[in-house]
Order: structure tokens, then sequence, then C-alpha cells
């Protein structure tokens, strides 16, 4: 028995990893702009998706049989669950599944804008060490050692992250209204907080909370504002979550110490985002990457099999699938 799936990932992806579906599914890679999807997605009973990319179309899901729309990853925003649920198209993600690389890249980043790695490097091949050198010593830069983290969505990747700061000696707190292990949280000393008194106390503050109506422009000018002077902003969450022209002018004005920044309001980044205008100091204390906070190639082979394990106990073995998101 096998299953047709309609997969809007490449197929090197999964290739890359070794991460390639089970025989029993026959798999279609395409690309959402393909114009053959419609058409495909007619006779497909599973449809897998990345987590990052292009809204898809309400419309793609009219008149089909799809039993199982299968996120390889965490994030919902890419689908309308009203026209999904309305069709009763169950939707399941991979949750969990990058925990430990966002966490590594959230203690990475921190690190090297607290010390101002990447900032060093940049000076001395424009012929400034000696210079900068001196200017880090009088910096009196700190280490991650004994600094208060601010974590603020306390989640499964927010819970993984303090654990990770945690192990580098470093206090916690975090604000989340409804924290998902209290217990874990209290393992760590982690201090429940306002966000206020969170942004005001933290030596760094790291985000880690979805894209919704209420947590949108969540990070703006009156929270920036209130962060401790030198304290430095870890956006590896969702583009949206941080008002990004605001978060320029606070670099610029030499108030925070830097920002480490993987999601974008719109990605890639449009050429007149004022964050890419930054020149000078503000732009040493700002460190780009491109969305891959949670891509390594063990996060990615964890994230890929599960998804075909789950599409597979579906369509194959007649089951409901695992981590229903709605």
């Amino acid at each position: 028995m096998t299953a047709d799936v309609l997969c809007l990932r490449p197929e090197a992806d999964f290739e890359r990893v070794g991460a390639l579906p089970p025989s029993s599914l026959k798999v279609s890679y395409r690309a959402p702009a393909d114009a053959d999807v419609p058409v495909l997605m007619k006779r497909a009973q599973a449809l897998v998706i990345p987590a990052v990319g292009p809204k898809l179309s309400p419309s793609l899901f009219e008149g089909t049989t799809v039993k199982l729309v299968q996120i390889t990853g965490a994030g919902l925003d890419r689908l309308d669950q009203p026209t999904l649920q309305r069709l009763g198209i169950p939707v399941a993600n991979v949750p969990g599944g990058s925990n430990s690389a966002v966490a590594e890249y959230a203690v990475t980043a921190a690190s090297v804008l607290l010390r101002r790695f990447a900032w060093a490097d940049a000076e001395i091949r424009s012929g400034n060490y000696a210079s900068f050198r001196a200017r880090m010593i009088a910096g009196n830069l700190a280490g991650l050692d004994g600094l208060l983290v601010g974590v603020v969505g306390l989640g499964i990747i927010g819970q993984t992250v303090a654990e990770a700061f945690h192990k580098r000696g470093c206090r916690l707190c975090y604000y989340d209204p409804v924290p998902r292990d209290l217990q874990a949280a209290q393992a760590l000393g982690a201090q429940p907080l306002s966000l206020e008194e969170l942004l005001q106390t933290s030596d760094v503050v790291t985000l880690h909370v979805p894209l919704l109506p209420a947590t949108h422009g969540l990070i703006g000018d009156r929270e920036l504002q209130a962060m401790k002077s030198g304290a430095v902003l870890i956006q590896a969450s969702r583009g949206g979550i941080v008002d990004e022209e605001v978060l320029a002018r606070h670099l610029i004005s030499g108030h925070l110490g830097g920002a480490a920044v993987d999601v974008y309001s719109s990605e890639p980044p449009a050429p007149g985002n004022p964050l890419l205008a930054l020149d000078g100091d503000a732009a040493r204390r700002l460190l780009f990457t491109p969305h891959i906070a949670g891509v390594t190639r063990q996060s990615s082979a964890f994230l890929y099999w599960s998804a075909w394990r789950n599409v597979e106990r579906v369509l194959i073995a007649m089951e409901p699938p695992l981590n229903r998101a709605y």
C-alpha cells in the first residue's frame, strides 16, 4: 500500500541529512509557486510543508481529499486556521525538534555580542587591531557567568534555552503568564517577572514566543527603552515580534549593547529595512542571521524523520496524527 503526498520542500533538503521518506509514501516535490501544485493537491492525501515560507492560499485546500497537513517544524503561521478547521483537515507540527539548536544559537549570539567578537573581527580586518583591543579592555566587557538572562516565552524552546544559559552560570528570570513546566523553571531558579521588570533588570533578553495578535509588536519603543543600558536582545522567535525601526533607533543611540536578529518582519528583509541601513558602531552592535537559529544537520534530521513518520502513521497505519495543532 502506498499513499500520495505533496511536499513543498525540495527533495535535496531531505537527502542532505539522510531523511528521505519511507517507501510507503509516493512523494511529489514542488515549490509553492509551481503551476501544477493545485492539480497535485486534488489527488494528494497529505501535504508536507516547511514552517518558514509564504502563506498558502486557503483556496488550495478546497475540494481536496487531504487527510493531513504536516509541518516539518513548529510554526503554524503559513496556514489559514479557520479554513483548515472548516474543511476538517488536521494540521500537525513537530514541536521541540530544534530546541537544542535554538538554545545553542541564543547562548552563542549573546556571547558574541557581549564580548564583541564580530565587531573585533571587522576592526582587525580594517587595520585597527591595537586601538580596538584597547577599546575592548577599557569597555570592561562581560562574559555570561553570573549575568541575569530574561527569557520571554517559557514554552518548549524557551525552557531549553533557559537550561542552556543556566549551564553557563547565568541567573534566570522569565515572562510567561502560563509557563509550560513550572517545576522545571523552579528547578533552574528562574524567577517569574512582569515583562517590564524583566526588561529593566536583565543583561540578556531572549525572545521565544509565537507570532499571534497578542505578541505582534510585543517589543516596541516602550519595551526597548525599559531595557537595562548595555543589555543585548536575542530575536529568534518570529518576525513581527520586535519593531525593527525602533530597534534600529536604540542601536544608534547606544542604549542597547547589541542585538542578534534571526527573523524579520518580511523574509528576506526588504531593502528598506531600517536595520540594514545601520552603519558605524550601530551596525557593529548588530548580528544578522538568515532564520537559521533552529537549523542544524541534527535538528533537521529529527524534524524530517518525525514528519515522515507522522504522515505514514495517518495514511498507512490509519491512526490519528501525533502533535496535532488543530
